[in-house]
């Protein structure tokens, strides 16, 4: 029977991401490009070495990567009973409840947007070489950033596809490069001699050993975007696994290599100085030393297109949690409408777009530093926002296979979550006690604390919001967490949290 409210149940069509149009490969394309490689290893590591001053980066990756995989085996067993577009959403609603899965949407909100907006502060830094040499010059930092705020906005509203096709050129070409560099570094270790001392576990358990932690977590965000995309996947309870255990191989393999080589090509007691020194440059000093001018060229335009593609697959994971919210009408409803042609979350992709614009508009007309301000400390406190998410995720797991296991084995439903969560929770508090050397600011600053503070006033709004529809509009309540399912058909106020997810 039709429903009479167009308001409260619009068409299932408009309110459905385009099923069966991402296979395994493009969803790792997705995945690896918010881990951005060459920005990672240019940007992030760099500054772990030069800022913080800590050496065992590379055992840190390896640290985190563990961690990660281990928290993977709950939360790839979870995704095969649970496909939406809203993932830590969907998963903290089933597993903790309706209030606590609207706050981590919040928090993810905030998170994302953070990440993605941040990394409009270092587009004009990226684009300067490579300006430089075509055209002897370069425009103002926010020239450039508008410039790809206008294509990663038009490219959000397209096929979810052809998006994936875009950053699978990027990224192939990406890590090529960053692999020939790691080769080159290898190639001419300083003093003729390979150290393997960043793996030593004395240069990481040491005053800093929370912020690089923080910073190794920061390279990995994005692997946990494949349940993002599950709801397009041709396979899902297939290339959701397989997509996120890759990912998180493929980034700890790069990134511990290409760390550990920067150390040996340097010194392992040079490397601090140096990266301190040159920064974002010193990857590019030691390949034209190495390898010549050309290779220099290619990694800088690289870089760039590795900034831009962490963009892209940033503002399509940002634009599908709004419209997870969208659709259950936690947000209005408007953000829970796809574009008929493309299947993409129009409203939502343009939303993400206005808010981009205004930050990129922000900091131009008050002449705030882009990249200390806008890419450093708003991109990284986005990634302890993604911290805190995978630890609540985490316990929403145990929680949803202590009421529901099945057929999971103990390894995946008890065993394997509860040591991630165990590891995630020590890595927030070190974390915590010494985020000011995470930021780069001084003990006493009020950015400090303001920074992290943040995501719990984000969270208490979350659920407060919950509450108000629980008492208003029981029957939004009633939805949260199911996806497509809150869309097909009307749910009783009263039905349990963890009702299982028809399609």
């Amino acid at each position: 029977m039709r429903p009479t409210s167009t308001v409260d149940r619009p068409s299932n069509v408009s309110e459905s991401l385009a099923r069966g149009r991402l296979g395994i490969p493009s969803v790792i394309f997705f995945v690896l490009s918010a881990a951005a490689p060459l920005t990672v290893v240019a940007g992030v590591v760099t500054t772990g070495y030069g800022v913080i001053g800590v050496t065992g980066i590379p055992l840190a990756f390896l640290v985190v990567a563990a961690v990660l995989a281990l928290f993977s085996v709950g939360y790839v067993a979870m995704s095969r009973r649970v496909e939406n577009a809203g993932a830590f959403y969907a998963y903290v609603s089933r597993g903790l409840g309706r209030p606590a899965g609207v706050a981590a949407a919040w928090v993810a909100l905030t998170s994302y947007n953070a990440l993605q907006v941040g990394l409009y502060g270092t587009i004009g830094v990226a684009a300067e070489p490579v300006l430089d040499r075509i055209f002897g010059g370069h425009p103002h930092w926010s020239i450039v950033a508008l410039v790809a705020w206008a294509l990663v906005g038009v490219l959000g509203l397209l096929r979810v596809d052809i998006n994936g096709r875009v950053l699978a050129a990027l990224l192939v070409a990406e890590i090529v490069v960053v692999l020939i560099f790691d080769l080159g570094q290898l190639g001419n270790p300083a003093g003729g001699e390979v150290s393997f001392a960043g793996f030593a576990p004395d240069n990481l358990f040491v005053p800093g050993v929370g912020a690089v932690l923080v910073l190794a977590v920061l390279g990995f965000v994005g692997f946990e975007s494949a349940v993002v995309f599950s709801e397009e996947s041709k396979d899902p309870k297939r290339t959701v696994p397989l997509a996120t255990y890759l990912s998180v191989v493929i980034v700890a393999a790069l990134y511990a290599l290409s760390s550990w080589t920067m150390a040996v090509a340097v010194g392992p007691d040079q490397i601090v100085s140096a990266a301190g020194e040159q920064s974002v440059g010193l990857i590019f000093n030691l390949a034209a030393a190495h390898l010549g001018d050309t290779a220099v060229t290619i990694g800088q335009v690289l870089f760039l297109t590795s900034v831009l593609a962490a963009m892209i697959s940033f503002h399509n994971t940002t634009a599908r949690y709004a419209f997870a919210l969208g659709r259950e009408r936690v947000l209005p409803a408007v953000f829970g409408r796809t574009s008929p042609r493309s299947g993409a979350p129009q409203a939502a992709s343009v939303a993400q777009s206005v808010f981009g614009l205004l930050v990129i508009l922000l900091y131009a007309v008050n002449g705030w530093d882009p990249v200390v301000k806008l890419f450093f400390w708003v991109g990284t406190t986005g990634g302890f926002g993604v911290l805190l998410l995978i630890a609540t995720t985490s316990v929403a797991v145990i929680a949803y296979f202590a009421r529901s296991g099945g057929d999971e084995t103990l390894w995946r439903r008890v065993i394997a979550p509860v040591l991630a969560t165990i590891a995630l929770f020590v890595i927030i508090w070190l974390a915590v006690s010494n985020f000011a050397n995470l930021l780069g600011v001084a003990p006493d600053s009020p950015l400090r604390w303001a920074a992290p503070a943040v995501f719990p006033v984000v969270a208490a709004l979350g659920v407060n919001w919950a509450l108000v529809l629980r008492s208003s509009r029981p029957d939004t309540y009633a939805r949260i967490g199911l996806g497509a399912a809150s869309a097909a058909a009307a749910v009783q106020a009263e039905e349990p949290a963890d009702a299982t997810v028809t399609r």
